[in-house]
């Protein structure tokens, strides 16, 4: 991890971080506009730890605070995607299990929160299993692609404990209340096609084009209107908690502040050009 004085070092173009970055946990680096993280404790079938949570928390920041990243990428190695919190470390925290899980589910509640309210969109790419908090995380991107042997569960009532990492406000709103409680309770395990037809995921693809689909898309994503995309992404969650006219106002503002950018100009001026849109992200 950077040293404080590291990270005070700062990059014009990257928003103050230099990449590639080096992580216990996960993989990252950012090329053409996108940001790719990849978590990556295999061995371990990428289960979420301390230093797991940290890390993408700071990834997260780091995404939002690099003006050059215009699109994200959420993917792993191995067979599994996430297999959710690391079950072995909490048995070995013994006493102070609650504390070291609220202190894991802080850390990855605020990078889920800053994937969630960045600009940039955020495509993730489930290639196996993505159980407890994987499917948490997987539930809390933009956009998701499954592998077609891909499998999702929510496990955590398997074992005694509770939904946490976004999945009880997003999961809801994907598949409704019924059968989140499907999937809370009964730990039902959804198929990639499952999850397709439920709203779980975007794309169904063939396992080994899961990371090329995503890197697709979030480089077309990279070429878009960035400021109107975040702004897109705030209307997604103000709109379940604002009234009608509330949000309403909201779009209006939102629109006006899009207006206001050069993407905008240039995405009217090629319509009437008919030409395709040169998008910066500005």
């Amino acid at each position: 991890m950077e040293t404080g004085s590291d990270a005070g070092s700062r990059r014009a173009d990257s928003g103050g971080y230099d990449t590639p970055m080096s992580y216990q946990t996960l993989l990252y680096e950012v090329d053409a506009g996108v940001a790719r993280i990849t978590l990556n404790r295999p061995d371990a079938a990428n289960a979420l730890d301390l230093t797991m949570a940290r890390e993408l928390s700071d990834a997260a920041l780091r995404c939002d605070e690099d003006g050059s990243v215009r699109a994200v990428v959420i993917g792993a190695t191995g067979r599994f995607f996430c297999s959710g919190g690391d079950l072995a470390a909490f048995r070995g925290a013994a006493e102070r299990m609650p504390a070291s899980i609220k202190e894991i589910a802080t850390n990855l509640h605020t990078g889920i929160s800053r994937f969630a309210r960045m600009r940039a969109p955020v495509v993730i790419a489930v290639g196996g299993t993505a159980a407890g908090a994987g499917m948490s995380l997987a539930c809390s991107g933009d956009l998701a692609v499954a592998g077609e042997s891909a499998k999702f569960t929510m496990a955590y009532t398997r074992v005694g404990l509770t939904p946490d990492g976004s999945s009880s406000w997003f999961l809801p709103r994907l598949v409704g209340t019924r059968r989140f409680l499907e999937l809370a309770l009964l730990n039902r395990t959804l198929s990639a096609d499952e999850a397709l037809e439920w709203g779980v995921v975007n794309r169904v693809v063939s396992d080994d084009a899961v990371d090329d689909t995503a890197m697709d898309l979030a480089r077309t994503l990279a070429g878009g209107p960035t400021e109107a995309y975040g702004i897109a992404k705030r209307l997604v969650l103000s709109t379940f908690v604002e009234s009608l006219e509330s949000q309403m106002e909201i779009e209006g503002r939102g629109i006006a502040d899009a207006a206001r950018t050069a993407d905008a100009r240039e995405g009217v001026d090629a319509f009437f050009a008919k030409r395709q849109a040169s998008f910066k992200g500005e």
